[in-house]
């Protein structure tokens, strides 16, 4: 029986895990970040008070089913005009939300539509916004700041305990394998975990709880930190994980909860598809 398999995060690096967990869960939820304020999100977010869409319609185009058309057309982007910059699947997702759907209603539609493999879920069902706190200086507010700070140790949401649809808290429970990262740490993984009812379900859930590591530090964000310390990091937000999976480029000490294994692609700084999942499916039942 395939395992079933929940993915943490945001950004590109849920996106990654997604396709790599695509091929051989059998059943797959996303659990997304929702403290985008950036870009097109942000515009969409301020504009209309919705959910920031960028990073649940990335994950969208990770599920879709590849011969969808509509599917292959969610990341393109306009490039003149008032819809500048803004991707047709934030557009789609928004105006069914600004429409009346819920939510999750709209991500379940949007996902029949492009035949996707999984269910897409926000963390939290309100915008949250990300705060980082730095050793002797101010606060950093939004997640576009964090993502630019040099030196945050912790962050934390507004408002502090914002709902989670109950799906997110089922999924993790009935979850073989969960993932959290790759990607950024505090403004992608941290974002989507400490969500108090994401960090409750997490605590709780009997799955094997991986932490995939980034293949190296992140400009701004985190790159002052080693790969020990961004274990530290997640430790010090009680981030609940049983293995580490990271890269032989990008590797903690050695422990008897680190697998180190290949799973970045050979020419480029983003994890490999079919390694990554080789590496996740040889964890499910490590608990």
């Amino acid at each position: 029986m395939r395992p079933a398999i929940a993915c943490v995060g945001g950004g590109h690096g849920l996106a990654a895990t997604l396709a790599a967990a695509r091929t051989f869960a059998g059943a797959l939820t996303a659990i997304v970040s929702v403290a985008d304020d950036g870009g097109s999100s942000g515009r969409l977010r301020d504009d209309l008070g919705i959910l920031p869409p960028g990073d649940l319609r990335r994950c969208l185009s990770a599920l879709a089913a590849p011969a969808s058309p509509l599917g292959g057309a969610l990341e393109h982007r306009f490039a003149d005009g008032e819809l500048k910059e803004h991707a047709l699947g934030n557009l789609l997702l928004a105006g069914l939300i600004d429409h009346g759907l819920p939510v999750e209603d709209a991500l379940a539609e949007v996902g029949r539509l492009v035949g996707a493999v999984g269910t897409v879920l926000p963390a939290a069902s309100e915008p949250v916004t990300l705060v980082g706190m730095r050793r002797g200086v101010a606060p950093v507010e939004g997640q576009v700041q964090v993502q630019e700070a040099c030196g945050v140790g912790r962050v934390a949401i507004r408002p502090a305990d914002p709902a989670t649809p109950a799906a997110v808290g089922r999924a993790l429970a009935e979850a073989d394998l969960v993932t959290l990262g790759p990607g950024s740490l505090f403004t992608s993984v941290l974002a989507a975990a400490i969500v108090p009812g994401v960090a409750r379900a997490l605590t709780a859930t009997a799955a094997t709880r991986v932490l995939v590591l980034n293949l190296g530090p992140q400009v701004g964000e985190t790159e002052d930190l080693s790969p020990d310390e961004h274990l530290g990091v997640a430790r010090a937000h009680g981030l609940p994980f049983d293995v580490v999976l990271a890269d032989p480029r990008f590797a903690p000490t050695p422990a008897p909860d680190v697998v180190v294994r290949p799973v970045g692609a050979d020419h480029a700084a983003v994890h490999d598809p079919e390694r990554l999942a080789a590496a996740l499916a040889d964890l499910v039942g490590r608990r």
